[in-house]
């Protein structure tokens, strides 16, 4: 059994506990917050769990043996590097560092440890994910794709009347494209590998961060468009265009409908895909196998492509956000 920590109280940290309690693998142990009463009131309902107000405390529960942390995006790097000090598994909500120098310190920090890092990107863990992935042709076949994730954040309204919400703050990483932008750049990395060359364009918000932007990911022989937003909605479809037709995809951040138009043969194939209740079981499913038997060789390898991949992601980033000009406080440290 996987005794779960959490630093975090607010709806997605929830969503988690549920998911990794649904796949009989985990049990809440204990929950850190700022205010005891805050943290009491998110464990009531999970059973026996510990109580922490103090970092240091909270990392020295010796039954604890996973950390989930989602907490503002700046500190995720010193709290998950506490917890690895400390012997914890670390499970870091997207996006999981600010910088590439903060994602590599982790990684290395881990592996001295013996310990397991994971991002919490969970559409690559959802089966659906996965059969669009044996779906594609190879890369010599694709000739471009258009992912999109833009929704509103009701935070925003906080933005126009003068304040600074976190989610919106460079003093904590904030922005679109590092929130929802985190899917679509997954699942191009995921499917197609590492681009060539990535930039972004912003559409800067009063507070320096970006609200929505476009982003363009260039591979050999064809490009990846990337749209996301947090100051309006989206409801446009994603698509993959292959030599031979177009795969519809209904969403990026959580597919439940796949659809190839096959031009050749005039044909429309659906794909067997669906989506969960809830859309972090598999993903808690996913770092349960790998958390509970370290050292089978199939899980290990598995683990470093998911590392990698998240090395990627987070210097693809990095590298879009440099080519709009948006700067984290993170980046001075």
């Amino acid at each position: 059994m996987i005794n779960l920590g959490i630093i975090g109280t607010n709806w997605i940290t929830d969503q988690f506990v549920q998911a990794a309690h649904e796949t009989g693998k985990y049990q809440l142990a204990a929950v850190y917050s700022r205010q005891l009463e805050t943290a009491q009131k998110f464990g009531e309902k999970y059973g026996d769990v510990e109580y922490a107000t103090d970092l240091a405390t909270f990392f020295k529960l010796e039954h604890v043996n996973t950390i989930y942390i989602a907490s503002p995006n700046s500190l995720h790097f010193e709290q998950a590097k506490q917890a690895i000090l400390a012997g914890k598994n670390v499970i870091v909500e997207k996006p999981a560092f600010s910088t590439p120098t903060e994602m590599a310190e982790i990684i290395e920090l881990a592996n001295q440890k013996g310990v397991f890092f994971f991002e919490a990107a969970r559409n690559i863990h959802e089966k659906a994910f996965k059969v669009v992935a044996d779906f594609l042709p190879l890369k010599d076949q694709i000739i471009g794709a258009d992912f999109s994730f833009m929704k509103y954040s009701s935070r925003y309204d906080l933005v126009l009347d003068g304040e600074e919400p976190n989610i919106f703050s460079p003093h904590f990483s904030g922005g679109a494209l590092a929130d929802l932008g985190v899917y679509p750049i997954y699942a191009a990395l995921a499917w197609f590998g590492m681009p060539k060359e990535s930039v972004y364009f912003d559409q800067k918000i009063a507070t320096g961060v970006d609200g929505m932007g476009t982003g363009i990911l260039r591979y050999d022989g064809f490009d990846v468009t990337i749209r996301t937003g947090k100051i309006g909605d989206s409801f446009q479809e994603s698509e993959i265009y292959l030599a031979n037709g177009t795969l519809v995809l209904n969403a990026i951040n959580s597919i439940d409908e796949a659809v190839f138009h096959d031009r050749n043969h005039h044909l429309r194939e659906k794909l067997n895909v669906q989506q969960l209740d809830n859309p972090m079981v598999e993903e808690a499913a996913e770092f349960a196998k790998v958390i509970l038997n370290p050292t089978k060789p199939e899980y290990g390898i598995e683990y470093e492509a998911w590392v990698e991949l998240s090395r990627n992601v987070n210097q693809v980033i990095y590298d879009m956000r440099k080519s709009a000009g948006i700067v984290f406080d993170a980046d001075e440290k």
